[in-house]
């Protein structure tokens, strides 16, 4: 076996102990030569526990076959994003998942690094979070409460389009077909579903919402179908949300960042109504309506490879496309006068409306973040307005400094005036910098070359 010498040593070490992550290199006898403060902590051991020991004296649950590691000294094959559990030298569970690299030095092997990412908090608070929803489904069925906030009456529209398609929710709301919804951030997809769910015969089951992307791929599996005792070690008989949908709705958020073959475990539970815990061989009958929600459009899911098309094809029986609010130019004024009457009861406030300077404003924008946005705008604009009517002066600053506000439109030139066009070209310039960055100040001073303070001066002075 070649042996590192002192100096390569040395380097590798204040390499490794700069990365944040946490690092195992082990010998080609499995034998620590390095690990890291970080991956001591994921692994609830000290540095000096592990230093210089045998892998499997450090985690005596690990096998040369379970080992990650070991198996990668022996094979001489990197392997990529593989969940591993095992016990410390003090009998905790750690869960984690490992990219483990062999190390060559030339064509011979001289030992492995593990990179490894903790998930054993993240998995127990999956768990705690099941047992709370499980808990939260029998206090309601109990005492008879309702499982949703919202209903489709509370989607506030004039518009003829937008009303339309609440008229043919509330007509499929009785089917038990599967749903997609597809709506930018903030279009209100999560009270539209909610909606659904109350018109249908479900609306006295559970209710259950889960975005797939806030849960990593490696836990979702088990968050969704639940686990069978000994699937892991620790692991007990736990149900997954399909099963405690049953009998009501579960609704999946941002389904185009569910793992491809996540989504394939999705359809065929669509196809035969049976999901299987993790770890077991027993299927389980589930009655469940799944309505499934994107804010990316399906066609552009389906073209970089981020939704399976069978599954596509499958939920699409009823789709909904939500209306941006720049589409429904009519809601945005009805829109901010039913918020403007909203906050006035919160705040105790007695706000008429808005002057027409605003209202010209609100009307023009094009609100990016739809109805979210405009609500989150009027909330901020009752709390500080200090007369009767909102104006123009209460928008929040990243609003007034808005590209559609400043924008230079093209004209001739104000005469041969230098210092006039040099100012109308600076003005342009910063705006489209603005918009480009999507109003982020070191952004578009990045974009500018200009230091940002000096942006934040020149913006100062635009609006004065």
């Amino acid at each position: 076996m070649i042996q590192l010498t002192a100096l390569t040593q040395e380097v590798l070490t204040a390499i490794l102990k700069s990365i944040d992550e946490g690092i195992h290199v082990v010998n080609t006898e499995g034998r620590t030569i390095f690990y890291n403060q970080v991956a001591a902590k994921h692994d609830g051991m000290e540095v000096r526990e592990v230093q210089g020991r045998h892998l499997i004296d450090a985690f005596p649950s690990l096998t040369e076959e379970s080992s990650t590691l070991l198996k990668v000294i022996k094979t001489g094959k990197p392997i990529y994003n593989q969940a591993q559990v095992y016990l410390n030298l003090h009998g905790t569970r750690i869960d984690t998942i490992n990219t483990t690299l062999p190390i060559f030095l030339g064509e011979e092997i001289i030992g492995a690094v593990e990179i490894a990412k903790d998930y054993s908090r993240m998995k127990l608070l999956a768990e705690r979070l099941l047992d709370l929803q499980k808990g939260v489904n029998k206090s309601k069925k109990k005492k008879g409460a309702k499982q949703v906030n919202y209903t489709l009456s509370d989607l506030m529209t004039v518009n003829p389009e937008f009303s339309s398609l609440i008229d043919e929710a509330r007509k499929l709301a009785k089917s038990d077909s599967p749903i997609l919804v597809y709506g930018e951030s903030g279009t209100g997809k999560e009270l539209f579903i909610q909606g659904i769910h109350h018109e249908s015969h479900r609306s006295s089951g559970a209710f259950i919402a889960q975005n797939c992307a806030a849960i990593p791929e490696t836990l979702l599996e088990s968050i969704l179908f639940g686990t069978a005792k000994g699937s892991y070690t620790g692991a007990v008989e736990r149900k997954g949300l399909f099963e405690l949908a049953d009998g009501g709705t579960l609704f999946l958020d941002e389904l185009h960042t569910m793992p491809i073959e996540l989504q394939a475990k999705l359809l065929r539970v669509l196809e035969d109504g049976m999901v299987r815990r993790v770890g077991s061989s027993q299927n389980i009958s589930v009655d469940v309506r799944v309505i499934a929600a994107m804010n990316v459009h399906p066609n552009v899911a389906l073209m970089e490879q981020k939704l399976r098309s069978d599954l596509y094809y499958r939920l699409n029986v009823f789709t909904f496309s939500l209306l941006p609010l720049r589409e429904r130019k009519e809601d945005i004024l009805y829109l901010t006068h039913y918020f403007v009457q909203e906050f006035n009861k919160k705040l105790k406030k007695e706000i008429q409306g808005v002057e027409k300077k605003l209202e010209r404003f609100f009307i023009d924008y094009q609100w990016p973040g739809n109805v979210r946005e405009l609500k989150h705008t009027v909330e901020y604009m009752m709390n500080v307005c200090e007369v009767s009517r909102l104006r123009y002066e209460d928008l929040p600053i990243m609003l007034r400094q808005h590209p559609s506000q400043t924008k230079v439109k093209s004209s001739p030139l104000e005469g041969l005036s230098l210092r006039k066009n040099l100012e109308a070209v600076e003005k342009s310039l910063i705006m489209n910098a603005l918009e480009e960055s999507e109003g982020n100040i070191n952004q578009a001073a990045k974009l500018l070359e200009i230091p940002r303070q000096t942006l934040q001066y020149k913006l100062k002075k635009m609006n004065e």
